[in-house]
């Protein structure tokens, strides 16, 4: 009888420390979440507060953007164009030649046809290019002159120029002095692939062509918005990656070797 009245007795005490524990741990709840709520409260009283400071204050006149000042670059004589554009090119392991006319270009081809053992070319037929008539040029230089337009499907000449070439002919748009890159619109005198497909590309540059910065180069092909062209490339020197355990390696998505003849 003793010990089942003990029994009951632990059993209550048992069970009031569970309710008590029970009871204690939803009133500590209770006081967070009451405080959680002051917490936010105040929080948003001050948001309130402080936007409200904001919308109630003076607006005052945004001041006008002062002028940038003129780049010195673009007092640079056309001398100095031509020596900072080849030390740029030549940095980035380019080749310059100059020449003086059209006559000297030629000449310059074939020095190189013969240095690059040339065999065949894929040529341009821009404004730089077609007055040369490297067709004859090439006749006479044992060089296989090729054009775009020789070809009577895409899949024939994306064959050749890949394939058959060894290097393309092209003009110039633009020369920015400043970092020794080539500027090519792109359209149907113009393909795209001969610039970028054979491991030699050969561009043909008159001097006046050459600017002092990429600014210029970007108002003049991209300031008007209705005579946009349908492709526009920078060209730094030949193609270069360092994809592949961080070594150089030129030649992987371009051109291997970049030579330019710089006209007049």
């Amino acid at each position: 009888m003793e010990r089942n009245t003990e029994n009951r007795i632990q059993e209550s005490e048992a069970t009031i420390k569970k309710f008590t524990r029970w009871y204690f741990s939803i009133l500590d709840s209770e006081f967070r979440i009451l405080n959680f709520r002051e917490v936010f409260e105040v929080e948003q009283s001050a948001r309130d507060e402080i936007l409200g400071k904001l919308k109630s204050a003076p607006r005052e006149a945004v001041a006008p953007r002062p002028e940038r000042p003129a780049l010195k670059e673009l007092s640079l004589t056309g001398d100095e164009l031509i020596e900072i554009f080849s030390k740029n090119l030549v940095h980035e392991t380019g080749i310059v030649h100059r020449v003086k006319d059209r006559r000297e270009a030629l000449e310059k081809l074939s020095q190189i046809a013969q240095e690059e053992g040339l065999k065949k070319v894929m040529i341009a037929t821009d404004d730089v290019v077609a007055p040369l008539n490297l067709v004859d040029w090439g006749k006479k230089s044992n060089v296989r002159v090729m054009t775009p337009q020789d070809f009577g499907n895409r899949d024939s000449y994306v064959d050749a120029v890949f394939e058959e070439a060894d290097a393309g002919v092209t003009g110039a748009d633009f020369a920015v002095a400043e970092s020794g890159t080539l500027g090519l619109v792109h359209n149907r005198d113009r393909a795209r692939l001969v610039s970028l497909a054979p491991i030699l590309h050969i561009a043909i540059v008159p001097v006046e062509r050459i600017v002092a910065v990429y600014e210029q180069v970007l108002e003049k092909v991209f300031g008007k918005k209705e005579y946009l062209p349908s492709q526009f490339c920078f060209i730094t020197g030949p193609s270069m990656t360092a994809d592949i355990r961080g070594i150089p390696f030129k030649g992987m998505h371009g051109p291997r070797k970049v030579i330019v003849i710089l006209m007049g």
